[in-house]
């Protein structure tokens, strides 16, 4: 089991929509993909109706799909300090994944972190029960430079960081790059260029100059599109709304670049 998680220090960059995509994108190479949403916002548990009673995963126990007293979903809070099991919180989407859904303790994971010890294994050891399961889960980060993010980044394999091409744009990978450098084993960074819209100078200035500029930045551009907007009528994937658009395209190639940037026996799974 691979771990990618999808992070900036910066809200409003795209990090649900990527997180969201790149999983649908690893499912239909018909992988085992779980989306964990660790933000407070829970922007990926609402966008796949994982906020009302959804339909427990394959992945649950027998007693938690049966219904039995006692087998309710442990908050998300419990699970990241090690009193829950990962798995018995997990629900099925008709994506082709499986989502971890936010939750109201969601709010207060900064507060259990920092009462708990081995803070920046406690996320890595959480995900670990789930190898069984799973070949990939996808991390939603909360947007920070907090506990949080320095567990997420302990546990991840890659770190997958949505860049909209604005003045700050390089700023934003430096910062990445900062709470990387903390790890004593840092994950591979994998940045790319979204929210492009090609009719502003300024961002085809930054399609042409930034991937060269940044090491880390993949020559992929997530295209401003209303397929992607859609996606929050319609509460789905892109590749659900408009599976053919240049955006749904765009996001497998991002899925592309972050398969053959993981470990080679991923990479051999798939091909």
């Amino acid at each position: 089991m691979k771990i990618v998680a999808v992070h900036s220090v910066k809200g409003g960059v795209g990090k649900t929509t990527t997180a969201t995509n790149l999983a649908a994108a690893a499912a239909r190479d018909d992988s085992r993909v779980l989306l964990w949403d660790l933000d407070p916002q829970a922007g990926a548990t609402w966008l796949l109706g994982a906020d009302g009673d959804p339909t427990p995963s394959s992945a649950n126990p027998k007693d938690l799909r049966k219904g039995k007293k006692g087998a309710q979903r442990p908050p998300v809070r419990e699970v990241v300090i090690g009193e829950g099991e990962a798995r018995r919180a997990v629900v099925a989407t008709e994506h082709g994944f499986d989502v971890l859904p936010a939750d109201a303790s969601n709010r207060h994971l900064e507060v259990a972190l920092a009462a708990a010890k081995r803070t920046r294994k406690r996320l890595a050891e959480a995900v670990s029960p789930l190898a069984k399961h799973y070949d990939l889960v996808v991390l939603d980060s909360p947007p920070s430079s907090s506990a949080l993010a320095a567990s997420v980044i302990r546990a991840a394999d890659l770190v997958v960081l949505p860049v909209p091409p604005a003045g700050l744009a390089l700023r934003s990978v430096e910062q990445v790059r900062m709470l990387l450098e903390e790890s004593k084993h840092p994950p591979a960074l994998l940045a790319f260029l979204t929210m492009v819209d090609r009719r502003k100078a300024e961002h085809r200035e930054a399609v042409a100059e930034l991937p060269r500029s940044i090491p880390e930045m993949a020559d992929v551009v997530v295209p401003s599109s209303v397929a992607v907007e859609r996606m929050g009528t319609q509460r789905a994937p892109v590749f659900a709304v408009a599976p053919r658009s240049p955006a749904a395209l765009a996001y497998l190639r991002v899925w592309d670049v972050a398969r053959l940037r993981l470990a080679p026996q991923v990479r051999s799974k798939y091909h």
